[in-house]
């Protein structure tokens, strides 16, 4: 039973990892985007 919450707890772990990840990757992307947006409009 207690391995059963402790294997629980870490793929949920894992999981909340990964959508951090995730998120982190999106907001990199959109200021890339921004970034490439600025640049077309000024040069």
């Amino acid at each position: 039973m207690l391995w059963t919450i402790i294997i629980v707890l870490f793929l949920l772990w894992l999981l909340g990892f990964a959508f951090k990840i995730g998120g982190g990757l999106i907001h990199i992307l959109l200021v890339v985007i921004l970034i490439v947006v600025i640049y077309r409009l000024l040069f």
